[in-house]
């Protein structure tokens, strides 16, 4: 069975009413969204089933998806780059967990995006 994203192109624009990723890539952007998500929660969705999660659980995570989509569109370049700093004459760059960013197992995420995440119970060690 193929892997299906938790957010389809139909939700990204109807429901959540994203605008930020072009039409013909959001397909590509929610699975790889999904996946990520997926690394964050310990697979759990994809052991235990998206659809034998509460409503509740399922509606953030599918929200999560999509913000997770528009910021790794937005943010493509500094996170695909691998630098973790940089310093030139006083400018200096920096990628990596800050005060708005958290990461963890190779994914970069919004800290508030990943405070909603957190609210499913799905990304502690010991969940359910």
């Amino acid at each position: 069975m193929p892997y299906e994203p938790y957010a389809t192109p139909e939700y990204y624009r109807n429901a959540y009413l994203g605008s930020i990723i072009p039409e013909s890539e959001q397909a590509a952007a929610l699975r790889q969204a999904s996946r990520h998500i997926d690394s964050l929660t310990y697979n759990r969705i994809v052991g235990w089933g998206f659809f034998n999660l509460a409503a509740f659980q399922q509606d953030i995570i599918r929200e999560v998806v999509c913000q997770q989509a528009d910021f790794e569109h937005e943010n493509a370049d500094e996170i695909n780059t691998i630098l973790s700093s940089y310093s030139l004459n006083g400018a200096s760059v920096q990628f990596g967990s800050s005060w708005n960013v958290y990461t963890d197992k190779g994914v970069a995420m919004k800290r508030d995006t990943y405070a909603l995440l957190s609210q499913t119970g799905l990304c502690c060690r010991l969940a359910r």
